[in-house]
């Protein structure tokens, strides 16, 4: 009988998929051990090596994550939902609330780096916000922590001549965030595009949102838009691939 592709497929990763779809079925429930490298030697026939390959490619994968000196275990975390379109309703920010609060339900946000300087434009971001060579940014840089793990680190550029003296260049600007502050000083955004792209993280970007160096992240990179086309803000965003799931929700 002819080989199926299944069977061509390495040993190790073979191994990772039935561990996968046990997850998926509800054999291992989040927080649960799996077998370790023994176990799967001795079930499988394979070397310890080939056994730790297919642990591998769950963690590498966000499904499961090691802890040190008591094995591998089933991711906990539960993704985040990105409301692509809702959390940047007017709607939202122009009500005071966090344009967060689209996607967080009841967890547990925090915030745990904020910076806010002012700066040399970057060459991309003085082009796409059409600054002068003279012409400085607003600068802030925040990390995102979801139930207590870092999800998203992200740099807000804003023209400094249209934010000097307001809440926006405060670590914190406020109900409705630095939206309903730009529309307080009559920049109000009426438009967004997002560009997103996924890439494996840098050294730097892993540490910053605790992953592997083989979980990939997400970039977004998002323009706000104010009347008659003016650009306000570049925010350039890195996530977790593993902790989000990003939704499109609009009509035909």
């Amino acid at each position: 009988m002819a080989s199926t592709d299944d069977d061509r497929r390495p040993k190790y990763q073979r191994i990772a998929d039935s561990l996968r779809e046990a997850i998926q079925s509800g054999d291992y429930g989040p927080g649960d051990r799996l077998p370790g490298e023994n176990e799967l030697m001795a079930t499988h026939g394979v070397a310890r090596m080939t056994a730790r390959q297919a642990l591998s490619v769950l963690r590498d994968e966000g499904v499961a994550e090691a802890r040190k000196g008591a094995g591998v275990f089933v991711r906990a975390f539960r993704p985040l939902r990105r409301r692509g379109i809702q959390r940047l309703s007017q709607q939202q920010w122009g009500s005071g609330r966090s344009i967060w609060s689209a996607d967080i339900e009841n967890r547990a946000l925090e915030v745990d780096q904020v910076s806010v300087s002012e700066e040399a434009a970057p060459d991309h971001v003085s082009a796409v916000l059409e600054l002068g060579d003279e012409d400085t940014v607003c600068v802030r840089r925040r990390r995102f922590v979801l139930d207590g793990k870092p999800v998203m680190f992200a740099t807000s550029y804003l023209p400094t001549s249209l934010v000097a003296g307001s809440a926006i260049t405060q670590e914190d600007t406020g109900p409705g965030g630095t939206y309903a502050r730009l529309a307080e000083l009559g920049y109000k955004p009426v438009h967004f595009r997002e560009e997103i792209r996924s890439r494996m993280p840098a050294k730097e970007e892993a540490s910053q949102l605790s992953v592997s160096a083989g979980t990939p992240v997400i970039l977004i990179c998002r323009t706000a838009f104010a009347d008659e086309g003016r650009p306000v803000e570049i925010n350039e965003m890195t996530l977790d691939a593993a902790s989000y799931v990003l939704e499109y929700d609009f009509d035909a």
